[in-house]
């Protein structure tokens, strides 16, 4: 290394400090053909094999050490420990992936910090050989035991043997599959020895996300780098996903990279490729979530459904096969156009989409279509498609490890309707093993929507069963009703009548039925009513008119029309003749709204001050996100930790 190099690879941990703008890479998605293969006429490093005494193992155990060319021992290098899988030991990577050689190649291309790379043997035990059945209990073990081994034995081995960097800035740890785990448990469970940590393939040995990361807030601060990979078709992706999933949700900065490829050293070389490129420089964290080739399905797909696939940054890629159209279209409010290949499938990247569930179709020829490899969704007034994009907010209403109530179809004879309805009831954990009696949440859907709304949409059972358990709400019954009562000409036909049609489905048929069919308190004190949009407009009607039934309303995202005098200047003076009456029933009258952009909004701002006028007592909420499912999730969230107390 010539004195321009040293200087400033001395200088680096300066550099890292002060926020330098040469950053690690251009952004380079995956190695091009050819990186692992010997090139002749290049500098190439050195491999050696070498023998260290493990006081945890009680014996000598064998390793790897590649040194860059040029290696020069009055310099001091950063470390890069290398770990292989549960079938391998410290000549995996010599065998399958020749590392030496993505590294000599890397270092022709001047893209790599040199770094001296230990690659170890990660079972530690005495006869440590990759023999017999290496599922064995003790081989499995050993594999958590080299924790020690690595930081006790090794490292300080390497440090005394090699002229090494020895602070944690100048100290990576990456592996495959069990060596991944390894590497993800061992580097995130030891931040002050380690600042680089990469998991490729990692296996079921890595920890759950909460315990590899219990303080994301410190992890923040002392990772330089995350790296998580994985191939597309491996069985073991769901390791990586998870924890991608809790370091998205925790805001740490990472690499989630998914690629085309299985379990093998396609995938594994290609980490390495990737990964290393990184090392020991600054790193532009804002870059981080364009790293990958590949995205992942949506929770939403269908089962196996490969696309639409999500990118780490949100854009969405959508893929599908229509051979013979001549014009496909997804449409997500934003219309995208996709492009047509030679096997007749179509495809299209989005821009980054907002967070949570929207709606979304397949324009084919102009017509629109649900996506075959979509679960569909009612609404919209029709069938359609539904897209999950990751929230970073919405560990509120994620599956988790908590009690689970259940969600019941039930059908009744309706006495208003005279005819055959449904509705959709949560009743909480233990519900059936208790004699207890609960209260009620009567919870209405918007518009073009139905009683499936708040359960599939909402994802209500996932928000209450969460809350429950953690003590925030009481638990409750919810009634998810069909508020589609005497709309046939749809919102053009949107009148009185037609609330008062929906108030004696209510009182006379969906109220009896619950308290007739399941174990719920008959009382003011022990029911509340809400709705979205149009279910706002049912709650300010049905709720409004019968405080002495509810003690709570909530209206999300709605409000009187300030355009229609003829149906809303009656509401306004039977609250103003009766604002006594409602201030004294409700303990809560809640009205959300999803900010500036949610259609209601101006409306629902109007309403606000008719009711500051008359004195009517109400509580307000904003959470941006405009008239969707992501801002009402995160209304009955908020509204059910205030009922009932």
């Amino acid at each position: 290394m010539n004195i321009h190099k040293r200087a400033a690879f001395l200088g680096l941990g300066l550099s890292l400090l002060l926020g330098s703008a040469v950053f690690s890479q251009s952004i380079e998605k995956e190695a091009p053909k050819g990186f692992d293969l010997v090139r002749s006429g290049i500098a190439t490093g050195k491999l050696d094999s070498i023998s260290y005494p493990s006081k945890t193992v009680g014996t000598s155990r064998k390793a790897l050490v590649y040194t860059p060319p040029g290696f020069n021992k009055k310099t001091k290098y950063p470390v890069l420990y290398l770990l292989h899988g549960i079938g391998g030991d410290e000549k995996e990577w010599l065998k399958g992936g020749n590392p030496q050689v993505i590294l000599d190649n890397l270092y022709a291309e001047n893209k790599l910090q040199p770094m001296i790379v230990v690659m170890p043997n990660g079972r530690a035990m005495k006869d440590d050989r990759a023999v017999g059945n290496i599922f064995d209990k003790d081989k499995v073990e050993a594999f958590a035991t080299f924790e020690k081994d690595l930081l006790t034995d090794l490292i300080p081995f390497i440090e005394k043997k090699y002229p090494t960097l020895t602070d944690r800035e100048h100290r990576a740890i990456a592996g495959l599959s069990m060596g991944g785990g390894q590497s993800l448990n061992f580097g995130l469970g030891n931040l002050d020895k380690f600042a680089w940590v990469g998991g490729f393939s990692s296996a079921p040995n890595t920890k759950r996300p909460e315990e590899l990361v219990p303080n994301p807030d410190a992890a923040k601060k002392q990772l330089k780098l995350l790296w998580i990979s994985c191939g597309d078709a491996d069985g073991l992706i769901s390791f990586s996903k998870r924890t991608h999933d809790y370091l998205y949700q925790n805001g740490v900065p990472h690499v989630y990279y998914v690629e085309p490829g299985g379990h093998d050293f396609k995938v594994w070389k290609n980490g390495l490729y990737m990964f290393s490129q990184f090392l020991f420089k600054p790193v532009d964290v804002a870059s981080l979530t364009k790293y990958s080739v590949l995205g992942t399905p949506a929770s939403t797909n269908i089962r196996n459904g490969k696309y639409p696939q999500i990118l780490p940054d949100n854009r969405v890629v959508f893929r599908v096969k229509a051979p013979d159209a001549q014009k496909v279209q997804v449409d997500l409010g934003k219309k995208y156009d996709m492009v047509k290949d030679t096997s007749g499938f179509w495809t299209a990247t989005t821009d980054s989409i907002s967070r949570g569930f929207h709606y979304y179709s397949l324009l084919i020829d102009g017509v629109a279509t649900a996506d075959p490899a979509s679960e569909s969704f009612y609404g919209m007034s029709r069938m359609a498609s539904g897209i999950e994009i990751p929230d970073k907010d919405g560990g509120y209403y994620a599956m988790k490890d908590v009690p689970h109530g259940d969600i019941r179809i039930k059908r009744y004879l309706s006495k208003a309707m005279n005819s055959w309805r449904e509705m959709y009831v949560y009743t909480p954990p233990g519900y059936d093993k208790s004699t207890d009696k609960y209260p009620v949440l009567y919870l209405l859907h918007g518009g073009g929507e139905d009683q499936r709304g708040w359960a599939t949409q909402g994802k209500t059972d996932m928000i209450l069963d969460n809350l429950i358990a953690e003590g925030k709400a009481k638990p409750m019954v919810i009634a998810m009703l069909d508020g589609n009562v005497g709309m046939t000409g749809g919102m053009a036909g949107f009148n009185e009548n037609v609330l008062k049609a929906f108030e004696n489905e209510l009182k006379l048929g969906a109220i009896p039925f619950v308290e007739s069919n399941f174990r719920v308190e008959p009382d003011a004190k022990n029911r509340a009513l809400a709705g979205l949009s149009l279910g706002g407009l049912q709650t300010l009607y049905a709720g409004i008119k019968n405080t002495g039934m509810f003690s709570s309303l909530g209206v999300f995202s709605s409000g009187w029309f300030a355009n229609n005098p003829t149906l809303t200047d009656p509401q306004y003076e039977f609250m103003k003749t009766n604002a006594t009456t409602i201030n004294g029933n409700l303990q809560h009258l809640w009205i959300s709204m999803g900010g500036k952009e949610d259609i209601a909004y101006q409306n629902c701002q109007i309403m606000m001050k008719k009711f500051d006028e008359m004195g009517i007592k109400y509580s307000y909420s904003e959470y941006a996100g405009g008239h969707s499912w992501p801002v009402w999730r995160h209304d009955i969230m908020q509204f059910s930790q205030v009922l009932f107390k």
